[in-house]
């Protein structure tokens, strides 16, 4: 219990001086007058004003509140790095007891797990939220167990008392660490783009360490290794070998001693792009479906076309000039010669042989699409005749014989079940809302995929790959049809757009594919196939396990499956005779940039209020007693601020001049100042 003297003013403090005021003045006055009860006027003004001024005796009934010792336990994932998590939970239960076993004392232990996705040790944010929910009154101290590396350093925490970090770890610790700079998310196939790698030691490295061995490996390629300088900027080119997603990993060997290979390896995912796609088209006459195809691919903005369209055939002789005839003269030879190879993708619109392409030329067409190219033949009635393409060099690589048929009758293009499941007819639409074409060439299929059908169920386009390279067969020069709209058209812009694009190999219009996607740490898997089933996916992690599981079917020709990888690095993908991999989470976890401990990053938080970092390795330090603003660590000791904070239970209050006392002094002064006045 505490007591104390309260003033409790009848009148506002400023009156009631202005009264005290008035007064000092009148027994001034009185003196000045030589009037002998000045004393006793003064003492009455005295007691007056004293009981104007509301004096009360308060008594109070308190109870003593314990202190708060917030004790902060990191358990992210950088903390589970050699020993440092026994390290830590060891001396945390140690602390707990030493300060639960102090008088009037109680502790708050808090866990900081790993923050979101990739947010890393949030320790700072963890302690403010722990400080909303305590008065600070009765805040005593903080201790946080960690190893240093928090990610919300500079999260602006009022602190009420003195903070003061233990560092799990060991003095001897040392790490490796690759890192990757200047990764862009797009490159331009067959064009080298420079990244930026960076090898370092830290911590207590090996001081005759100089260079370390470096892995590089391209999506699920051998990888190659090379010797490369630590502590250095390296400049690494890089080319990207195909189109679509490309998974480069780059690795360090684990070095002997060192703190973990969580940092020695990364993994960057690039898309590759063609800077330009060089299309030749050769229009072997003019004719309504020629005008199609080149604004097909001049609305392209990434396509450069190059076309020819054989206006005077050597059969034709008026006498006329060739000079007078022939915008610029048909360079057979350096197209398909010299400069062959420059094509992603070769057209031919109604073309047949007319001897302005010897047999050499159409021999290394045939051979440019073994070793990579593609070829696309748009038949006209000439594909059918004596003349046909077919009876060159080139039909050794055409997935289709022409009977010598042409039928001359409406029919209505339509996609048959394999069809469904190709890319390049996939997701058309109904064919039974489009238009009609008016002329087919009769084929039979030597190889390949009929994926769209004409009269009597008859091939109509046909997709093929030869060795390396892609092959496909229209058999019919109307589908300009659908473009004016004829009957009501069809999808022609984008089916003739697929099939240009799926010619040139561009990956989202592959046949067969594995491809996966990630958010997260949850990819989405889906294959791309022309069978009906596919065999169960393996899944294999970073850490060499595999898993299997089986693939639902998604549609025509597509199948899906989702996994959520345990934890971050590579997986690679298998179905069947497809591979993929991917990469799951950043390139370099927060938490594993850094992973020697340091307290160099709570130094502005730790000195605020004076507090100290000190390792476990040395002991578990002393706990004592400081004031307030004193200095509140030192060489195995840390300091709490006892708090003294209390709670009131009750308040009693009594008056020290009542108002019958009062009023008797006042009264008794006044008279025995005029009685003595009066007598002289």
């Amino acid at each position: 219990m505490t007591s104390t003297i309260v003033f409790d003013p009848l009148i506002p403090w400023p009156l009631l001086l202005m009264v005290g005021v008035i007064a000092a003045i009148g027994v001034m006055l009185a003196i000045v007058r030589g009037l002998r009860g000045w004393a006793l006027r003064g003492l009455a003004a005295a007691v007056v004003l004293a009981a104007l001024s509301g004096p009360s005796f308060q008594s109070e009934d308190r109870a003593p509140l314990t202190d708060i010792v917030m004790l902060l336990e990191d358990r992210s994932a950088s903390q589970r790095l050699s020993d440092r998590e026994a390290q830590t939970r060891d001396a945390a239960d140690a602390l707990e007891a030493r300060i639960m076993a102090r008088d009037d004392t109680e502790v708050r232990r808090i866990v900081i797990p790993d923050g979101d996705g990739d947010a890393g040790t949030r320790l700072m944010s963890a302690l403010g939220e722990a400080l909303a929910e305590e008065p600070r009154s009765r805040v005593a101290g903080i201790i946080a167990l960690t190893d240093g590396r928090i990610h919300d350093a500079d999260l602006p925490v009022d602190l009420p008392a003195p903070m003061h970090v233990l560092l799990s770890g060991r003095a001897d610790d040392w790490d490796r660490r690759l890192s990757v700079q200047n990764a862009p998310a797009f490159a331009i196939i067959g064009e080298p783009v420079t990244l930026t790698l960076r090898v370092d030691d830290l911590g207590a490295a090996p001081e005759d360490a100089a260079f370390a061995e470096l892995d590089i490996s391209v999506d699920s390629d051998a990888p190659q290794r090379f010797q490369v300088p630590i502590g250095e900027d390296l400049e690494l080119p890089i080319t990207l070998p195909h189109g679509g997603r490309n998974v480069i990993r780059f690795a360090v060997p684990e070095a002997e001693g060192e703190l973990t290979d969580r940092n020695n390896s990364a993994v960057i995912q690039m898309n590759g792009v063609r800077d330009r796609l060089r299309v030749l088209l050769v229009s072997g006459e003019p004719h309504p479906g020629g005008r199609t195809w080149r604004n097909l691919l001049k609305s392209d903005s990434s396509v450069d076309l190059v076309h020819f369209t054989i206006l005077r055939p050597p059969e034709k002789q008026d006498g006329v000039p060739v000079s007078e005839l022939s915008l610029i003269a048909f360079p057979t030879r350096e197209l398909f010669m010299d400069k062959i190879d420059d094509f992603d993708l070769i057209i031919f619109d109604r073309y047949k042989r007319r001897g302005i392409l010897p047999s050499i030329y159409l021999e290394n067409i045939a051979n440019y699409v073994r070793d990579g190219g593609a070829v696309l033949v748009a038949a006209g009635p000439d594909f059918a005749s004596a003349d046909s393409l077919f009876r060159t060099p080139l039909g050794t690589v055409l997935p289709g014989t022409p009977t010598a048929r042409v039928i001359e009758e409406p029919f209505l293009p339509v996609v048959p079940e394999i069809g469904e499941r190709h890319p390049v007819t996939q997701d058309l639409g109904q064919s039974g809302d489009w238009g009609r074409w008016l002329r087919q060439i009769d084929l039979m299929p030597q190889s390949g995929n009929v994926v769209m059908t004409g009269v009597d169920d008859r091939p109509l386009l046909i997709l093929d790959r030869v060795d390396e390279g892609r092959v496909a067969l229209l058999g019919s020069d109307q589908a300009w049809l659908w473009d004016r709209g004829y009957e009501g058209g069809g999808p022609q812009l984008e089916l003739l757009r697929r099939l240009a694009h799926w010619m040139m190999g561009e990956p989202e219009l592959e046949e067969e594919a594995l491809t996966a996607t990630a958010e997260g740490q949850t990819m989405r898997i889906e294959r791309r196939t022309l069978r009906e089933d596919v065999p169960p996916l393996v899944i294999t992690g970073p850490d060499g396990e595999a898993v299997e599981l089986q693939m639902a079917p998604a549609g025509p020709g597509r199948f899906a499956a989702e996994f959520t990888g345990p934890e971050i690095g590579l997986y690679r993908l298998e179905n069947g005779d497809q591979v993929s991999v991917i990469g799951l989470g950043p390139a370099a976890p927060r938490e594993f940039i850094e992973t020697i401990a340091s307290a160099d990053t709570l130094e502005p938080v730790i000195a605020s209020l004076r507090g100290g970092a000190l390792r476990l390795e040395d002991g578990l330090p002393r706990i004592r007693n400081v004031r307030a603003g004193r200095p509140a660590a030192g060489r195995g000791w840390i300091g709490l601020t006892p708090r003294a904070a209390y709670e009131t239970r009750d308040v009693r209050q009594t008056p020290i001049l009542p108002a019958w006392l009062v009023l008797l002094l006042s009264a008794g002064l006044i008279t025995a100042a005029w009685l003595r006045e009066g007598r002289r």
